[in-house]
Formats: structure tokens, sequence, C-alpha cells
């Protein structure tokens, strides 16, 4: 039986080197096996190395949530609109990128959450339903505050508007007008539903003429419901001796023109005791000046019947009275 041959074992082929360097060639199969251990290497210190985000503790965010199919960016504010009566729901995010759970306590005038008190878990975003009811007397028109969420010593608001539907009524009113010595007063109403941005012009006038007139001028703007108080100074300073008439006249887009008007006197009183002194002094100067006349008809008088002169010239002067109706 014929024994099998023997092939004689080959050794391995040293790699080819690089005549002048003396460093191994690199060959296709060389450098397929570089490139895979480098992307190795990369990904496992992608892995071991913290996100940034992560390692500066990324601040847990709330706002409005997505829309109802979870795509879209997330909406700056809540917008809300509904009639009076209407109960209206919405849905507030909170973001915890954190690596330990997140209690965030909710709260908004007039919101009701159904859950106020959440817990979040590590790197979870939970979505809480809140709703808000419309008064059944509410005026229609726009209004706007916020929701809050706190959590770990930090708040934060997320803005919410509000629109009730119905009619838009602009209302605008002035009241309260007076005058004094500080200048001239007065209030503007905003009586209806909408802002109002209101223009106000003031007319002050004296004896004399003119006192104060000043042109419309922008005041600042009015919410539905809100008051403004308003002072107008006297250009150099307030009348001394004077009755003035003041009109406060008030316009806005959309509403009609108001105005209010108000009476007033200023009266400065060393200018009344001058006066009263001039008095005085022209009654004591009269007398003076009078007082030789009456005692030379007193004394002709007495020179000619011999009484009294001041008996004589008003009995002589009523018993003529009774005879004639007349006194001289």
């Amino acid at each position: 039986m014929p024994r099998p041959r023997r092939t004689p074992a080959t050794a391995p082929r040293a790699p080819a080197r690089h005549p002048l360097l003396g460093l191994p060639l690199l060959t296709p199969a060389l450098l397929t096996r570089a490139l895979l251990t480098s992307a190795l290497l990369g990904i496992a210190l992608l892995l071991a190395v913290p996100h940034p985000a992560a390692a500066a503790g990324e601040p847990w965010s709330a706002g409005p949530a997505a829309g109802g199919d979870g795509g879209g960016r997330g909406r700056p504010y809540f917008y809300l609109e509904g009639a009076p009566g209407a109960v209206l729901e919405d849905r507030i995010a909170l973001t915890n990128p954190g690596a330990r759970p997140l209690t965030v306590r909710l709260s908004g005038a007039g919101a009701v959450f159904r859950a106020p008190r959440v817990s979040v878990p590590p790197r979870t975003r939970a979505e809480v339903p809140f709703g808000v009811a419309v008064a059944r007397n509410a005026a229609p028109g726009e209004r706007s505050w916020a929701l809050v969420a706190e959590a770990g010593g930090r708040a934060v608001r997320v803005p919410l508007h509000l629109r009730v539907k119905g009619p838009a009524l602009a209302a605008l009113a002035v009241e309260g007008v007076r005058a004094d010595r500080a200048g001239v007063h007065y209030t503007l109403v905003n009586r209806g539903n909408t802002a109002l941005a209101p223009r106000v012009a003031v007319r002050v006038d004296g004896i004399f003429g003119a006192r104060l007139d000043r042109p419309a001028g922008a005041a600042r703007p009015l919410a539905p419901g809100e008051r403004a108080a308003g002072t107008l100074r006297w250009p150099g300073g307030a009348p001394t001796l004077d009755r003035v008439s003041v009109t406060v006249a008030a316009t806005a887009p959309g509403a009609e023109p108001a105005e209010a008007r108000a009476t007033g006197a200023f009266v400065t009183w060393w200018w009344v005791a001058v006066g009263g002194a001039l008095a005085a002094g022209l009654a004591g100067a009269g007398r003076f000046l009078l007082w030789p006349r009456l005692r030379a008809r007193g004394g002709a008088r007495e020179s000619a019947d011999g009484r009294d002169p001041v008996e004589v010239d008003v009995e002589a002067d009523l018993e003529q009275g009774e005879l004639t109706g007349a006194v001289k």
C-alpha cells in the first residue's frame, strides 16, 4: 500500500517592507484592519465620555406640549379661545434631563391641573393635562397670565393668553376732574372689553382768558376695566386770584369721545388782607374828610334855634319828612 506524500510546511511569508525606511508596506488587508480598529476605539471613547449637557447639569424645563399627534415644535405660550361658560383644555410638558427623579408643583390662576404635584422620572418628559373655565359673565376680550412650575428652588413661568369670544366694545370715560394749586387732575376709565390707546386734551379758561391749553397728547394704554389717574401741572404756577373752568376731553380709536368739566376758584389770602386794609383806609379817610362839613352844618343849625346841633338835625329832618314825604 503506497504511503501518502507529505507536503513540506511553508514558513509564513514576511510582509513587504519599504526599501528605504524599512517599514512594512500597507496592503489592502492591513489598511482595512487599521480602519476597523480606529472606528472601534472611537466608539468606545464616545461611550466612555459623559454627554456635555448631562455633565453640565442641564436644567429641567416646562412649556406647552406639542400637538395632539406629538409632532411639531413646542409652542412658546398657551393660547386658549372660547365663549363665556366654556371649559378649555390643554397640556403642559415637563422635561427632566437629570439622573434623579424630579418633583414639580404646578399652579396658575383659574387653571385646574389633573395632577398639581408631579414626579418626573430621570431623562423623561411628562405631560400634565389642565383646564381653564371661562366665567359665564366674562366680558369678551383678551386676558393674559402665566402658569407656574416649581421644583428644586426654581420656578418657570409659562405665558397663557385667553380670548373670550363675543362682540367687542370700546368705551372710554373721563371722571374726577378738578383743579387745585398742584394742577389739573382727572381719571381715565376703560369701560369696554378691549384695550384702548387714549389721547387727552386739557383746557382751562379764567376770567381774563385761557389759563392753560394743552392739545391732545398720548396717554398710557388702558386694559379693559382699568383706571388711570393723570395730573397736568400749571405752566408758570397756579392762578393767584381767578375763577376757572376746566375741560378734559379724551379720545381713543373705536370709542366715542369722552369729556368732563369742572370749575374752581383761586384766592390768595394775602390779597384779601391787602384789599381789606385798603377798604378800611378809604373808609377812615372819607370820615376824616366829611367830618368838618358835618360839624359846620350842625353849628349853623345850633346858632339858628339854640338847640344841640345833632338833635336839631335829626328832629328837623324827621318832621319835614312826615309833612312832605321827603328827607333833604
